[in-house]
């Protein structure tokens, strides 16, 4: 039985498979041992895509201290409006 898709290799499906992980944040060693790789180096050729999980990542830690700022921020003003009664 053919899957009638021209042009598609079983390469393009690794690939996809490889892409699909990094970009959900699975770390390269691991994909490299799901790929069977036994360098690092050809695995890094999907690092690329790690780049924008990085990006959210330090979005949710700035998020996250923005939040602890704003609190702190918050405490500071009640205790000088304290200190000032």
């Amino acid at each position: 039985m053919r899957a009638k898709l021209p042009g598609l290799r079983l390469h393009d499906l690794r690939h996809s498979f490889a892409s699909f992980l990094i970009a959900k944040g699975i770390s390269l060693y691991v994909v490299q041992r799901l790929l069977g790789h036994t360098q690092p180096r050809m695995t890094q050729r999907y690092a690329h895509l790690a780049s924008e999980t990085l990006t959210q990542a330090a979005d949710v830690v700035g998020r996250l201290l923005e939040g602890c700022a704003g609190a702190d921020l918050q405490r500071r003003e009640t205790v000088l409006d304290a200190a000032a009664v």
